[in-house]
């Protein structure tokens, strides 16, 4: 016997009955997408190595530790895999000039791969769903996208997720935040770990982000952000506040509140719950005002953010909400063979009228049948008996209401009588 072939580490199947709650994940976050108006964009999966160095930043830890990297073996091109989606979109927009006639309003759904060990919430193989509005530089699109999860939340049945926001600012500001935020960590350099120590010159903002409780009194004293910040980064801050109190949507203003990649300004935001662990953030973004020069475009605002898929349904199935199981309309019954043209023909007639029919395959009794019928949680079994066929009908059960009669209906035509099948 040979060898048995597994999944790579990290990189996980989804199979029946699970697919069937990603189908209505996705089928939900599409519908949101069209009511905010918002097309969908797909880029691939494997891009350039210097697009996510260049905008993400080469002292991240994407980028220093996490990227599936590799020599492309027929003509030397450095590729990765993509470890996120905003790069490639922007990539994408850019290469196309797409902006020509005006803003996008965009979003991608899709899988992503960082090397990093396995855990709950976190794969090498991780799947997102993110929105880029680029072009549109006002506080107005920020609230836009932050309330559209929001939406999504209610749209999925989550009640349990809360907002934090903050403003990085712009490059100059942060530059001056950044050169007293150094200085405060040299005065405390005994309470660095190693992590610390290694961001503490090449990306100081990351370390408010630590999880180290021994540090954790040193990093709240640090100089804040928010008391460098210019008029304008003020103003538009104070307007994004303004737009999310007029929706009624709660937030926090978290001043430790930083974006892994380089690329952010102004705008940053997470949704949170406290239903998952350590893994608590399922939905992260904000502005990124420089990312379509970076990457060789002319100057564009966008802001956008990124979901992870397997988070979202984590929290769905930890909070009891129980997505609607896909079951068919009719499950189709032959008893015997020879009648398996007609039931054929039928079954292929109320599919291309828009009923979905489970047929019967295998053989067996009536009775096992049945079983299998009522186990579909199918609405209606279709029986296609002898006697029946010998009339030119078919028995119509159903399946979920007992006080319902059974009927017959004829095979000549079945696109007549197949809305009858269909949920009211």
């Amino acid at each position: 016997m040979a060898e048995k072939i597994v999944a790579v580490k990290g990189m996980n199947d989804i199979l029946p009955p699970e697919s069937a709650r990603w189908e209505w994940f996705e089928d939900t976050v599409r519908a949101l997408m069209r009511r905010y108006a918002y097309q969908n964009v797909r880029t691939p999966i494997v891009e350039h190595t210097p697009l996510f160095v260049r905008g993400l930043g080469e002292v991240t830890d994407i980028v220093e530790k996490e990227m599936y990297s590799f020599v492309d073996s027929m003509n030397g091109d450095p590729l990765s895999l993509r470890p996120e989606g905003t790069a490639g979109v922007v990539r994408a927009v850019v290469e196309h000039s797409a902006l020509y006639d005006g803003g996008k309003r965009l979003f991608y759904i899709g899988p992503m791969f960082r090397h990093e060990r396995p855990q709950r919430g976190r794969y090498r193989q991780f799947h997102q769903v993110g929105v880029e509005a680029l072009g549109f530089g006002g506080p107005d699109v920020d609230a836009e996208v932050i309330l559209m999860c929001r939406a999504l939340w209610k749209d999925l049945g989550l009640g349990e997720v809360r907002l934090d926001i903050n403003s990085l600012g712009q490059p100059e500001e942060r530059k001056a935040h950044r050169a007293a935020l150094i200085a405060h960590f040299e005065r405390h350099a005994e309470l660095l770990d190693e992590d610390a120590r290694r961001r503490l010159h090449s990306n100081p903002l990351r370390i408010l982000d630590t999880k180290n409780p021994a540090m954790q009194a040193m990093v709240e004293a640090a100089p804040q952000l928010i008391d460098y910040l210019g008029e304008a980064s003020l103003k538009h801050f104070d307007a994004l506040k303004a737009m999310l109190d007029a929706a009624g949507q709660p937030y926090r203003v978290n001043p430790r509140l930083v974006r892994g990649m380089d690329y952010y300004n102004l705008t940053v935001f997470e949704w949170v719950t406290d239903k998952l662990g350590a893994q608590g953030t399922i939905c992260g973004g904000g502005r990124y005002d420089g990312l379509v020069e970076l990457v060789g475009g002319k100057p564009a605002p966008g802001i956008g953010w990124g979901m992870g898929i397997e988070r979202v349904l984590d929290l769905v199935q930890q909070l009891g909400v129980a997505p609607p199981a896909p079951v068919p309309d009719a499950y189709a019954i032959v008893p015997d063979g020879a009648a398996l043209p007609q039931a054929m023909r039928v079954v292929e007639a109320l599919r291309a009228a828009g009923v979905a029919v489970q047929l019967h395959v295998g053989g067996g009794s009536m009775k096992s049948q049945f079983k299998k019928a009522d186990a579909s949680g199918a609405r209606h079994a279709l029986i296609f008996g002898g006697d029946e066929l010998a009339r030119g009908e078919v028995a119509v059960k159903p399946l979920r209401d007992a006080a319902a009669a059974q009927t017959a209906r004829p095979i000549a035509d079945p696109a007549i009588w197949a809305s009858e099948l269909l949920p009211a």
